[in-house]
């Protein structure tokens, strides 16, 4: 940076000026020094008129000389003495200006450098505040990573020791469970010699009874071809007290004014007679429906319920639903003997059936009527079932009627279930869901002995009185007769 300073030093106005420069480093000083006073008075004498003659000491005494040339010299002294002071006031000047301008330097400088040092500070403040916050953030995600590696190391500690907890809980388990099938093993090789001991004699008593089969056998067939005779004996016999029946009714008509003996006295006669079934009774002339007591054998009597209308009469009732008045949810036992009064509800039993449907071929009808007062009929032309030991297990033939394009009895045959004693093929037991006691299958479309539900009441149910191809699976019927009668009638 250059700087240049014009002084300007004035003597005098109106003096000639003398101009003086001075190099100081970069900066340069000029300045106007004072004329001496012999100049400004003029280089020649007034009595020269102005007309110069060269050197002036040539014209003048010696002494004038010396007396001018003393006061050149006091006028030298006193421009020096001039020149010196004005030389130590530009030396004040220029040093006071020197001072002033390094100093106006140094504080430029000064105030550079603070500015550069102050955004330098505030450039080094902010990194070191994003320095700050990422090492704190990396502390923070540090700490967050440290804290879940704990949790997960808690977590993994606890499932270990769960683990081992399990783990020797199940040890415990392992080891109860190896003395358990320890003592299980010598039970079951006690139990094996045990039924080898008893196998031995189980293959004995097998030997003797075959022996003793074999023999009985022979003795069921002799009694089979006596049976045979007997039952050829009884046509006969029935068939000669049928032509007696019609011979006595002859003479009864011949002679009607013979007050000896009259038809009443007969008709005690026939009653007392031992009919086998409801079509023996019809066909004595018995026509009109009752409660009649038919022979299974001499010995074997019961009192059966004889419709002598129904698609032309004959027919013996084994089951009867009206009215709901009877409970049909009933055992075992209770089926088997038959329960109920014959005039109303009732269930003639499966003991009596199994008899009569095994000592001839038998025809089974079931009338149903729904709360419409429509009637409907499903009739089998061979109906038989098999002994308790089977458990009355049913046998259906030929099926025909209006209930239904198809039989919703089982055809194929089905073993009868009640509450206590469950035959069915579903382990639902249906006897239980559904009540009653039937020929259930594996519960099966029917069921004639299921809950009695009154009008209003009887659709939407499961459990009734149904016969699922006459009115569906949900409908329960008003009214069922079940009834039975010999094929050859």
């Amino acid at each position: 940076m250059y700087c240049t300073f014009g002084c300007l030093l004035l003597y005098s106005i109106l003096m000639q000026k003398h101009l003086n420069s001075v190099q100081h480093g970069e900066c340069s000083y000029i300045f106007i020094l004072p004329e001496p006073e012999e100049s400004r008075t003029g280089s020649w004498p007034e009595e020269h008129d102005g007309n110069y003659e060269g050197n002036s000491v040539q014209k003048e005494s010696p002494q004038g000389k010396q007396s001018c040339l003393t006061q050149r010299i006091q006028h030298l002294e006193l421009a020096m003495e001039n020149y010196t002071q004005w030389l130590q006031t530009i030396e004040v000047f220029v040093k006071e200006s020197l001072t002033e301008d390094t100093t106006h330097l140094r504080n430029n400088a000064l105030h550079s450098e603070m500015t550069a040092m102050l955004d330098l500070g505030t450039k080094l403040h902010s990194l070191s505040t994003q320095h700050i916050r990422r090492l704190t953030d990396m502390e923070t995600q540090v700490l967050n990573q440290t804290s879940r590696l704990e949790i997960q190391s808690l977590e993994n500690s606890l499932s270990s020791i769960k683990l081992e907890n399990k783990l020797l809980r199940q040890t415990s388990e392992i080891n109860q469970l190896r003395d358990k099938t320890d003592a299980l093993e010598q039970r079951m090789r006690n139990m094996e010699a045990r039924h080898h001991a008893e196998l031995g004699w189980i293959k004995s008593e097998r030997t003797k009874l075959q022996r003793l089969l074999v023999s009985q056998s022979s003795s069921i067939q002799s009694l089979e071809l006596n049976l045979e005779q007997v039952i050829t004996n009884n046509s006969s016999l029935y068939r000669e007290q049928l032509q007696l029946h019609s011979t006595i009714n002859n003479l009864l008509k011949m002679c009607p004014k013979n007050k000896a003996v009259s038809p009443k006295v007969f008709k005690q006669m026939d009653e007392q007679r031992k009919y086998r079934d409801c079509a023996e009774l019809f066909r004595a002339g018995f026509n009109r429906s009752g409660i009649y007591t038919i022979y299974i054998s001499m010995q074997d009597m019961h009192k059966v319920y004889c419709n002598m209308e129904s698609a032309g009469g004959g027919w013996t009732v084994i089951q009867l639903r009206k009215d709901g008045t009877l409970d049909f949810h009933r055992t075992w036992k209770e089926y088997k003997m038959g329960f109920g009064s014959l005039t109303e509800e009732h269930w003639l039993g499966n003991e009596l059936v199994y008899k009569l449907t095994n000592q001839r071929q038998c025809t089974l009808r079931l009338e149903l009527t729904d709360w419409n007062g429509k009637l409907a009929f499903s009739q089998y032309d061979k109906f038989y079932l098999g002994s308790e030991k089977q458990n009355y297990r049913l046998f259906l033939k030929s099926y025909s009627g209006t209930a239904g394009r198809q039989s919703s009895l089982v055809i194929k045959g089905a073993d009868f279930s009640t509450k206590d004693m469950d035959n069915d093929n579903c382990i639902c037991k249906c006897a239980l869901m559904l009540t009653g006691g039937w020929w259930f299958d594996a519960c099966g479309p029917s069921n004639l002995n299921g809950i009695y539900y009154t009008s209003g009441q009887n659709s939407g149910k499961l459990d009734g009185i149904k016969w699922h191809y006459f009115k569906g699976p949900n409908y329960s019927l008003r009214a069922t007769t079940m009834m039975i009668r010999p094929l050859d009638f």
